[in-house]
């Protein structure tokens, strides 16, 4: 006689009862019925499969994404007595064969298999004659093409359901938004599904987001608040987790670093130190955290701005998963913006797909600018309706901000008169009454609304139109062209039944900033990071003036140099721009100036950073 599902989650996994969304899903597993269930990060979405799993016996089928999280859940599973296995790349062919005859004497339950595997006619054949009562597919949303990690051999998971017609199947994920839930149910289960969607609210994690100055002085301010805690810090690249694990180490913290370029055995020691020592703290690359069962993380600072919503939303819900008060903190910057647009542009990927990467970074940043509750514009991409939560920076140190009533209900108007399909740009220029082909076609030069916003710059209108996003008066179509259309929020808005005020601290940066490149600054103005490269640029003007035995303001003066340090530039038409800079010079120091300048550069995409393949 089978177990029942409460005899299984209590003698094998020593729960006494189900958490929230769990009983449903299992329920309509052991049922026959297909389910996609989106679960916050931390939620128990494993339980799902694997109760029903052990109740139907036979072999069930899990398709899982990096071989590191298999090697984990399978451990996991072993240590609870369950017979689980996996056949995967990353082991010898000789363990290989041992699993695989294993499964064929029928005494394995659960097989962890990549979706490259699996989909291979000589596995789906074998598999054909086992007695598969179950498949689950994990990070289901790298199976949709609106989703923010797409991965093209998801895509052939989509012919489980003709080669297993009897078998139910589970997609399950933490991070899908609307469109997202839609394209899988559609592409896995021909539109019949059962879902099964929990709130994406984690009540207990603070949300804070902070604009960059010195990262490493603000990192160090952040952990000594959280003094003997475990945490994860996010960094861009290798070399700054390396730099991230050695400040902090410098300054009394136990931290440790995790990245694709240490040996595989280094990865394991420090991720089972950070798993059983207390007080560690992991700085890692993104791939780090998939699968980490870790209850008591009490912090995760991203010190550069992450890839998207979703991404951000399932790399900070690997804090406090045992419910206590956990924090997340986010540094960006308007440097990281634009590492992020050319990390999009220079993938190799569809322009539809790089379309819509670029939408989802605008969401993004709007999170970021919001005036208001961090959790209303965050609960708002996944389509849930929040009020202020009481637990951001937003809502416990709110910024300076204007009443922006009227300026909102313009660009409401304009949303609104030119039929909310279109995107900020052209909105903008509506607004400012510019004149081009796209707005002539159209006729909207004859729309009352053309020009009323005329005395506002086009930055100011950008923030205007994010904080709106991230305020939920408007919303962003991330699935077909970014276009602006109004919420319930919006139209009372528009009609004067709510109010709307903006931060004018984002303003403010925007214009500083392109003060700051057209002009020179005093060094007591600079940064503590440009303040560091100045020291670096005038050592290397000192060599150069050495060699060539000149005075080193021959080489450049001073300003020149502070110039170089503000605006960081990247090729010689940029070198162009820095002050003091003529022909001569671009020609016989650019190339030597900008190479010392890069050593602080974030890395070319794909060198020293992660995406979704796990090799971070």
């Amino acid at each position: 006689m089978l177990a029942s599902k409460h005899q299984v989650l209590k003698e094998v996994f020593g729960f006494d009862g189900f958490r929230d969304g769990q009983e449903a899903v299992v329920d309509s597993l052991i049922g026959g019925e297909n389910v996609l269930t989106v679960m916050p990060t931390g939620a128990g979405k494993s339980l799902c499969y694997q109760v029903p799993a052990l109740v139907l016996g036979g072999l069930t089928i899990v398709v899982s994404p990096l071989v590191a999280l298999m090697h984990d859940q399978v451990a996991a599973l072993q240590l609870a007595g369950v017979e689980a296995e996996t056949i995967n790349s990353a082991r010898d062919r000789a363990d290989n064969v041992a699993a695989w005859r294993k499964v064929e004497a029928g005494r394995v339950r659960l097989l962890y298999l990549s979706p490259e595997r699996l989909m291979t006619e000589r596995m789906l054949a074998a598999l054909a004659k086992q007695d598969v009562k179950l498949i689950a597919i994990d990070e289901a949303h790298c199976i949709s093409q609106w989703g923010p990690a797409f991965r093209p051999e998801y895509e052939l998971l989509g012919n489980l359901p003709d080669r297993f017609p009897d078998v139910p199947l589970v997609a399950l994920t933490a991070t899908a938004d609307e469109v997202t839930r839609i394209d899988i149910v559609e592409r896995l289960f021909s539109g019949n599904a059962k879902s099964v969607v929990l709130g994406f609210d984690r009540p207990n994690i603070k949300l804070s987001v902070e604009m960059k100055g010195n990262w490493k002085a603000q990192l160090l301010d952040i952990v000594s608040k959280h003094e003997g805690s475990s945490g994860i810090v996010y960094c861009l690249s290798r070399k700054k987790t390396e730099e991230a694990a050695q400040l902090l180490c410098d300054n009394g913290i136990t931290a440790l670093a995790y990245h694709a370029g240490m040996d595989r055995e280094a990865r394991e020691s420090h991720q089972n130190r950070f798993m059983t020592e207390p007080g560690l703290v992991i700085t890692a690359t993104i791939a780090f955290g998939m699968g980490i069962d870790k209850a008591d993380v009490r912090f995760v600072v991203h010190t550069d701005l992450p890839g998207s919503v979703e991404a951000y939303y399932q790399e900070f819900g690997r804090a406090g998963r045992d419910g206590a008060p956990a924090d997340a903190h986010m540094l960006y910057g308007l440097g990281d913006i634009a590492s992020r647009r050319r990390f999009i542009e220079d993938a190799e990927t569809s322009q539809d797909h790089k379309r819509r990467e670029h939408k989802r970074l605008d969401t993004l940043v709007a999170y970021c600018e919001s005036p208001a509750c961090r959790r209303i514009g965050l609960l708002a991409y996944f389509g849930e309706v929040a009020e202020a939560c009481g637990n951001c920076d937003m809502c416990l140190d709110p910024p300076e901000t204007v009443d922006g009533t009227e300026e909102a209900q313009k660009a409401l108007s304009a949303i609104y008169r030119t039929g909310q399909r279109f995107g900020a740009a052209h909105i903008m220029d509506v607004l400012r009454g510019a004149e081009t082909e796209k707005i002539f076609n159209a006729g909207h030069q004859n729309l009352p609304t053309y020009g009323v916003g005329a005395d506002r710059k086009k930055a100011e209108w950008q923030s205007i139109l994010r904080q709106l996003v991230a305020s939920g008066f408007l919303s962003l179509d991330v699935k077909d062209y970014g276009g602006l259309a109004l919420t319930e929020k919006g139209s009372k808005l528009l009609k004067g039944e709510e109010q709307f005020s903006y931060r004018v601290d984002t303003l403010k940066r925007a214009k500083a900033a392109k003060t700051s490149r057209r002009s020179s600054a005093p060094v007591a103005d600079l940064l503590p990071a440009q303040q560091e490269l100045l020291g670096e640029l005038k050592a290397l003007r000192m060599r150069l003036a050495k060699e060539r035995e000149v005075p080193a303001f021959v080489i450049f003066p001073d300003r020149a140099l502070i110039d170089m340090a503000i605006r960081q530039p990247v090729n010689k038409s940029e070198f162009a721009e820095v002050n003091g800079v003529g022909a001569a010079k671009l020609r016989d120091f650019a190339d030597v100036f900008i190479e010392a300048i890069g050593q602080s550069a974030p890395p070319a995409p794909g060198q020293d950073y992660d995406v979704s393949s796990g090799s971070g």
